[in-house]
């Protein structure tokens, strides 16, 4: 799901790469139709959807284009719109999901293809952000498993194999973990890390979305550049490791080397390391529990040099402390705080705000839904809040005409 993306694209890689252990049968993209017509030929899935329905006449024409090369190959079924990814995401031959759709927009192909009964390889943090509570009940019932494919919950679920967390307890049960304490999310500090709070009144959308370590797309750069991606980060632990908040920390560590930890409860802390690239996290979700041998570089941690370590500043990180403050609000509070982070950070991106105004509107808005708050969404409810945030962010956006900076 979101197969021209950043997550898609390098699961794809590794899908040829391993030729052998995994079959790609179907795909989703937005509006990157050249290089979803290259993916489509070189994987040959048996179905595929696009966003935009109207978009299916100018990816046929494509194919054709790249058929008529020389590069025949049996056209699959192509289908648009919010029913086509969920017909994609509960394909009948898939085994597993890799779910690389960015935002809340994912969440619905991926409860489709938890109600049809598919591992799910969970990249888009935001189904379970937004919808923890919808989400964690269909698990149940479907008895899908849901394996975190982001870096830090890959590395916080490679830490618990062979742990009595591993013994008593299921993933994203939502069950406390026996013998785990507590755990460590690592944070880069993004594009700003070594900025002062002055210096970013001059913050930039290039500054904000070139990242010192990770090649991420442009809306996730920005998060961690304000460090919400680790705030919604701890939400989605939350759910996935039936942990209290308290018990989930932050820490900047630059290097990015080790990608979270956890503590036992005899006070051992087990980390997982590695290079920072996705593909391994990916790759694990797809193997696991096995592990495959990859051709890929080794740790030298001689060539490291050094891991470093610092506490996040929250009057740097305000996005930090506001996820924390809406998870542990629970219910509706965390849709709300992931749809105006989605459409704040749009905002800042279509240079209609500033980088700073981000947390303010996110602020406003989770302020603003406390009257309507609900403790027991249902999915319509977070449909709904969605919606609302979105409509409540570009309103106050205009209203104030982009003058937060000034205030």
């Amino acid at each position: 799901m979101g197969s021209t993306g950043s997550i898609g694209t390098q699961t794809l890689q590794i899908a040829e790469e391993f030729p052998s252990q995994f079959k790609v049968v179907a795909m989703t993209a937005g509006r990157n139709l050249p290089l979803l017509a290259e993916q489509i030929k070189k994987h040959q899935p048996e179905i595929v959807a696009i966003s935009e329905e109207d978009l299916i006449p100018k990816l046929k024409d494509l194919l054709k284009t790249t058929s008529n090369k020389g590069n025949s190959f049996k056209c699959p079924q192509i289908i648009g719109g919010k029913d086509g990814l969920n017909t994609v995401a509960s394909w009948n031959s898939a085994d597993i999901v890799v779910t690389g759709i960015v935002g809340c927009a994912g969440l619905l192909p991926t409860l489709s293809a938890i109600k049809a009964g598919k591992d799910i390889a969970l990249a888009n943090k935001e189904t379970l952000i937004a919808a923890g509570p919808v989400v964690l009940p269909e698990l149940k019932i479907s008895g899908s498993q849901l394996l975190p494919a982001d870096s830090e919950h890959s590395a916080i679920f490679q830490c618990l194999q062979g742990t009595p967390w591993e013994e008593n307890a299921r993933l994203s049960t939502g069950i406390p973990t026996p013998g785990l304490q507590g755990i460590q999310l690592t944070a880069s500090g993004g594009a700003f890390r070594d900025w002062s709070i002055e210096e970013l009144q001059k913050a930039t959308i290039k500054d904000a979305t070139s990242h010192p370590n990770w090649s991420m797309g442009k809306k996730i750069t920005v998060d961690s550049a304000t460090l919400m991606n680790k705030g919604l980060e701890v939400i989605e632990a939350h759910y996935l490791f039936g942990l209290d908040y308290k018990q989930i920390g932050i820490v900047i560590h630059p290097q990015s080397i080790i990608h979270s930890m956890i503590e036992l409860s005899d006070s051992s802390v087990l980390a997982q390391l590695g290079w920072p690239d996705m593909k391994l996290p990916i790759l694990y979700c797809l193997s696991w529990p096995k592990r495959l041998k990859t051709p890929w570089k080794s740790l030298n941690l001689s060539e490291v040099g050094e891991l470093t370590f610092r506490e996040p500043n929250t009057k740097k990180y305000p996005c930090m402390e506001l996820a924390y403050s809406a998870g542990k609000e629970g219910g509706s509070m965390p849709a709300v705080l992931n749809a105006a982070n989605e459409e704040a950070v749009a905002l800042f991106l279509d240079e209609k705000i500033h980088f700073l105004d981000i947390p303010k509107l996110i602020e406003f808005t989770c302020e603003k839904h406390k009257k309507d708050f609900k403790e027991f969404p249902s999915l319509d409810d977070v449909l709904n809040v969605d919606q609302w945030a979105r409509k409540i962010i570009r309103q106050e956006a205009d209203r104030k005409k982009i003058n937060f900076s000034q205030e």
